[in-house]
C-alpha cells in the first residue's frame, strides 16, 4: 500500500486492517493520497519564516486534497432511547467531530487529519476520535498525516544549510526571511553564540528547538501513541512526511514572495 510514497522515503504504517481495505475497497483514496502528496513539497523559507496560522507548505497540502473532494465535514452522533408507548424519544448520548478531510468511497469512508506542527497531544484527539466513530459505523479508516522521521531528525540540518546559504551571522540577517524571534529567543540566541562563538548554530538549535521540538506532532510521537494502543481498534493509515520534500531552490521565490513570508 502507498508503494509510490515509501519509495519516496514517506514513513507509512497501516494497522488494524487498514492496507486490506484500502487496497481491496478503496482504492481511488490510495491513488488520491499518493498524487496528492508525491506533488507536495516545502521551501526551506517557509519552514524559516514567522508567523502565525496554519504553515503554507499545509495549507497547499489540504487544497490538494480538497481538489480531489476531500472535504472538512461536521460529524455528528447521537444515541436516543424510546419506550414503545411511553413518552417521547429522548436523546441519551451526543458527539459531534469536525475532521479536515473527509470522502465517502461507495460504503467506505476514510477520514484524514494532517498534524504538521501541533502540540503533540493533538494526536489523542484525533486518534480517539477516529476509535469513537469507528465504533459507531460512521467511518471505515482513520487516517493521519504528519512530519516523518527523516524531516524531523533532520530539521537542523536543514536549517544548518538554509543558515550557511544565506550567511545569516546576526539577528538582522534574518529579518528579509520574515523571522523575527521574540525577547526571550532573542536573548537565548545571543547567549548561545556568546559561549560558542559560531552564532549560526546557536541561532539553529534555538529555533528548532523553539519551532519544531520534541512535544510536537511528529512521527516519533505518533508511534508512541499507536503502540500503546490509541485509537484501537480502529483501522489507521499514518503517513510521515520525509526530508526529500524540503526545497532549496531559492530562485523559484522572488524576492517579493520572501517579503511576505
Amino acid at each position: 500500500m502507498l508503494e509510490r510514497l515509501k519509495t519516496k522515503g514517506f514513513d507509512i504504517l497501516a494497522l488494524h486492517h487498514a492496507e486490506a481495505i484500502v487496497t481491496q475497497d478503496m482504492a481511488d483514496a490510495e491513488r488520491e493520497i499518493e498524487e496528492a502528496l508525491l506533488s507536495f513539497d516545502i521551501p526551506v523559507t517557509e519552514i524559516v519564516a514567522g508567523g502565525g496560522g496554519e504553515a503554507r507548505g499545509t495549507q497547499r497540502l489540504r487544497h490538494a486534497l480538497a481538489e480531489r473532494g476531500w472535504l472538512k465535514r461536521n460529524i455528528s452522533v447521537k444515541k436516543s432511547v424510546r419506550w414503545e408507548g411511553i413518552g417521547d424519544e429522548k436523546v441519551v448520548a451526543s458527539l459531534s467531530h469536525e475532521i479536515d478531510h473527509v470522502k465517502a468511497f461507495g460504503p467506505w469512508t476514510f477520514a484524514l487529519e494532517i498534524e504538521w506542527n501541533n502540540k503533540d497531544p493533538f494526536f489523542d484527539r484525533d486518534l480517539e476520535n477516529f476509535k469513537r466513530l469507528h465504533a459507531e459505523g460512521a467511518i471505515s479508516v482513520g487516517g493521519l498525516i504528519t512530519r516523518g522521521e527523516s524531516l524531523h531528525t533532520g530539521m537542523r540540518q536543514l536549517v544548518r544549510r538554509f543558515a550557511d546559504d544565506f550567511e545569516i551571522d546576526d539577528l538582522a540577517a534574518l529579518d528579509v526571511h520574515g523571522y523575527t524571534p521574540t525577547s526571550r529567543q532573542r536573548g537565548k540566541i545571543e547567549r548561545a553564540a556568546a559561549r560558542s562563538g559560531n552564532f549560526r548554530q546557536a541561532w539553529v538549535e534555538a529555533f528548532v528547538s523553539d519551532k519544531f521540538g520534541e512535544a510536537t506532532t511528529h512521527w516519533r510521537k505518533l508511534q508512541d501513541r499507536v503502540t500503546r494502543g490509541v485509537g484501537n481498534p480502529c483501522p489507521l493509515v499514518l503517513i510521515g512526511i520525509p526530508a526529500s520534500v524540503v526545497s532549496f531552490d531559492y530562485s523559484a521565490a522572488s524576492a517579493t514572495d520572501i517579503d511576505e513570508l
